[in-house]
């Protein structure tokens, strides 16, 4: 069981899902049409044994608030553990100020008053499956003073841009931290999940803030890897980065295939959710869905081809969607057509025929919008 306090960190600039982020925060993100992006972090530390979990939201928190709840869907015992949910408590004025050291300073009590020796800290947005008891384990043999996950990725041309790139010596030690700017292939990207002592993280917040009001926590780790042992662990799961639309897109689609689910779903380490009482979805005898995923409460009675279908999405006759994210609640009307289309919530495609989209061209539709 992982005796640490788990923290979930807010995202930054090198993560904006473009659209969907104007009506939510990124852990609400809708992903795979039942979860939120938040339920893989917060299932993997609660599954690995963290009790205390620490949510930190950088803007728009209600959807976040709404989702979690008490917390008891990811098993979280009001009596035996903590859900907290953390934003900034002062006004921010300029959004170069809007980060996790700004926030981990403006909550630093809550922090200190975790009975907990270590802090395990994850995005929302990397959707993978990882025991942090292992890397706990990991951690602790090494001696290190902070153990950074990494994935070894083949494709950072076009994923995991802007996110940290690890140089590594023989010792599996990090000797420093650059940019993915999409130049090489082959690289070691930094998951942003970090465990190490409380004491250091508490020390490292308040040396950033010292240092400039602009610093990140991986700001200030990357300053201190010649005076700190930082060392990686190699995570070999599957991980979605989702820190933009296409990347949005491309998880969700890849995730309809049952062999590459596989490598992320298993049902000895459950990912849990917000769940409601809507029925089953209804097909029509009209119906003809092929190689999607398709949430409860929703009534077909079109065709559905390569996509991904939220709860409550309705489908009228003669509509046509194919390779497509239509998010909970949305209309689609009679005979329309849409391919690599992405539909917010509670959107109507009505009077509009026809929204073709490419793979490199997406589509979006903007929540509550009528078309």
């Amino acid at each position: 069981m992982c005796n640490a306090l788990g923290i979930i960190n807010y995202d930054d600039a090198s993560a904006y899902v473009e659209g969907l982020q104007d009506y939510r925060p990124m852990p609400s993100v809708s992903f795979l049409g039942r979860y939120r992006l938040i339920d893989f972090a917060l299932s993997n530390m609660t599954n690995s044994g963290i009790k205390h979990v620490q949510v930190y939201v950088k803007s728009k928190p209600r959807s976040v608030f709404e989702h979690l709840g008490t917390g008891r869907q990811y098993n979280i015992n009001s009596k035996r553990g903590k859900l907290h949910l953390l934003s900034g408590e002062e006004p921010i004025h300029s959004e170069i100020y809007n980060h996790d050291i700004t926030a981990f300073m403006q909550n630093m009590q809550f922090i200190e008053e975790a009975k907990y020796p270590y802090v395990v800290i994850a995005p929302s947005f990397m959707v993978t499956k990882i025991d942090f008891n292992d890397v706990m384990a990991a951690h602790m043999e090494s001696g290190a003073d902070v153990t950074v996950a990494y994935k070894t990725i083949d494709n950072a041309k076009e994923a995991f841009i802007g996110i940290n790139t690890l140089t590594l010596d023989r010792d599996k030690r990090i000797v420093k931290f650059e940019k993915n700017q999409g130049k090489f292939k082959n690289r070691h990207v930094s998951l942003r999940m970090y465990i190490m002592r409380k004491n250091l993280f508490i020390d490292l917040v308040k040396l950033a803030q010292k240092t400039s009001s602009m610093y990140t926590l991986s700001d200030i780790i990357g300053d201190n890897l010649n005076t700190l042992n930082v060392v990686g662990y190699n995570h070999k799961g599957y991980v979605a980065c989702i820190n933009n639309l296409d990347q949005y897109f491309k998880a969700n689609m890849e995730l309809i295939c049952r062999d590459k689910a596989s490598e992320l779903f298993d049902p000895k380490w459950p990912f849990h959710t917000r769940t409601n009482d809507s029925c089953p979805t209804q097909y029509s005898p009209l119906a003809d869905v092929k190689f999607s995923t398709i949430a409860n409460g929703c009534f077909i009675e079109g065709e559905v081809r390569n996509s991904v279908l939220g709860r409550g999405v309705i489908v009228k006759p003669g509509a046509v969607i194919e390779n497509c994210i239509v998010l909970p609640g949305a209309f689609i009307g009679e005979n329309a057509k849409l391919k690599y289309c992405i539909v917010d919530k509670n959107a109507k495609i009505m009077h509009v025929k026809e929204l073709l989209g490419t793979p490199e061209d997406l589509i979006y539709v903007k929540r509550r919008d009528t078309l």
